[in-house]
């Protein structure tokens, strides 16, 4: 079977009951999916985006880095290079970032299962990348992930795009770990500091 049935056919995620009062002060149920836990440990980040450092180029540009958008399961898909979109083994390492999104945002469900909905825009954002080829600048990972959230219709939007998703990450990541942040920002403080004391050491001689 395969994983895009093994995720369509899965039970729903769990739910949620919330209580509201009406005006005549009737309490009535609505039934909220709730996306899975995370667990570091196993890489696991259910309805999130995640990032990791690129060597080299996140060293000179920390905001810039590579992307992925994980399964309601957890599982990452990440655009990695030209005609290949990989599973659970994301490019250039674990991520150091991740951003859960929430499944009562996704707007193409008309109805149907959210799960669901998100599993199928991941694999078909996923599948029309094993078909690309893959340009730094121009359709790259974050590209891949905006191709999914566009399907979906998060957040009532469908002009997700590279540099948009870029910020969104910026603002709304959190690091996984102390190490993440170590990892993320310590080569490009390393880098900066030896630019500074260069200037500094050419300007007083």
């Amino acid at each position: 079977m395969s994983e895009y049935q093994r995720l369509v056919m899965a039970p729903a995620a769990p739910t949620l009951e919330i209580l509201e009062g009406d005006i005549d002060g009737h309490l009535s149920v609505n039934m909220v999916e709730e996306p899975g836990r995370i667990d570091h440990k196993k890489q696991r980040y259910p309805t999130c985006i995640v990032w990791t450092p690129i060597p080299c180029l996140t060293w000179l540009f920390p905001f810039i880095g590579h992307m992925g958008i994980a399964t309601t399961i957890g599982v990452i898909r990440d655009f990695a290079g030209p005609y290949y979109v990989s599973e659970d083994d994301m490019a250039f390492g674990v991520p150091t970032k991740y951003w859960q999104l929430k499944l009562d945002k996704v707007m193409a469900g008309n109805g149907k299962n959210l799960s669901q909905v998100w599993d199928t825009c991941v694999y078909e954002a996923s599948e029309e990348y094993k078909n690309r080829m893959h340009n730094l600048f121009f359709d790259n990972c974050h590209s891949h992930v905006a191709m999914a959230l566009n399907r979906m219709h998060y957040d009532n939007s469908n002009s997700y795009n590279m540099v948009k998703l870029c910020f969104l990450m910026l603002v709304h990541g959190k690091y996984v770990s102390v190490w993440g942040f170590v990892k993320t920002w310590l080569p490009f403080l390393i880098f900066a500091s030896l630019v500074i004391g260069l200037v500094v050491a050419f300007t007083t001689t």
